[in-house]
């Protein structure tokens, strides 16, 4: 199963006192030390973090995946097909949330999705669409187009109380058996951390786990290059524990 590491939130960091450091065209190669099999950015129209300079280098240094996700705008279409990354994962965004909230309404958006999608793939990038864990969304992602998705694991990570946080599991489990099951890679991401990660990662046939904030929260006391295997070997025993 792979691994991908956002590195957002070195740039966020850095972006704190509007200077140079840290960079995160220093994190993405301890990243792939420490075991990352791909690394996400994702470029915001306000540039919150991550900005135009950042896609550009790390795209010239990045040996492996690099996963770029952004909204299905033009101006966004434009950049991914200059910069050509690996694969393109398309988000919602909205300028006053903190973080990626949801999946995309894919119901609700299905035309403009669509052709963002044919854009994209015309140019010969892979689509990941990230939505919620839902068979029908699953379903439309495969109609509009989508190489694959990466289904939103949040509600599963911030969910306090056991017996709810076990039906949120089980609609992560069905979404993903149901998006491979129709010829779709399936990733999973958000809120995914050291201690909630074994039981997603133990979903058989998962493309990958695209992880951020944990890994860097971990990183700022015990290193980049630590944090992202510490990552990595909860994900391999997942994989042993549940086969």
């Amino acid at each position: 199963m792979l691994l991908g590491v956002n590195i957002d939130h070195v740039a966020t960091l850095r972006q704190a006192r509007l200077g140079v450091e840290p960079d995160p065209l220093m994190a993405a190669p301890l990243a792939i030390i420490g075991g990352a099999d791909g690394i996400t950015v994702h470029l915001r129209e306000d540039r919150r973090h991550i900005n135009d300079r950042d896609l550009r280098l790390l795209r010239e240094i990045v040996p492996i995946e690099l996963n770029l996700e952004m909204a299905a705008t033009a101006e966004m279409i434009a950049i991914a097909k200059k910069v050509r990354p690996e694969m393109v994962t398309l988000v919602p965004e909205k300028r006053q949330e903190l973080t990626t909230e949801g999946g995309l309404d894919v119901k609700n958006k299905k035309k403009q999705l669509k052709t963002a999608i044919k854009k994209l793939k015309d140019a010969g990038l892979p689509v990941s669409l990230f939505i919620n864990p839902d068979t029908g969304d699953v379903e439309i992602s495969k109609d509009i187009g989508a190489d694959m998705v990466e289904i939103h694991t949040g509600m599963y990570a911030d969910e306090k109380n056991k017996r709810k946080r076990g039906k949120e599991l089980e609609r992560v489990y069905t979404a993903s058996e149901h998006g491979m099951n129709i010829g779709l890679f399936v990733n999973a991401g958000h809120g995914l951390n050291y201690f909630n990660v074994k039981p997603v990662a133990s979903i058989a046939g998962l493309r990958g786990l695209y992880i951020g904030h944990s890994i860097v929260s971990r990183a700022v006391l015990v290193g980049l290059e630590r944090a992202v295997m510490e990552m990595k070997d909860l994900i391999s025993e997942a994989e042993t524990e549940y086969p």
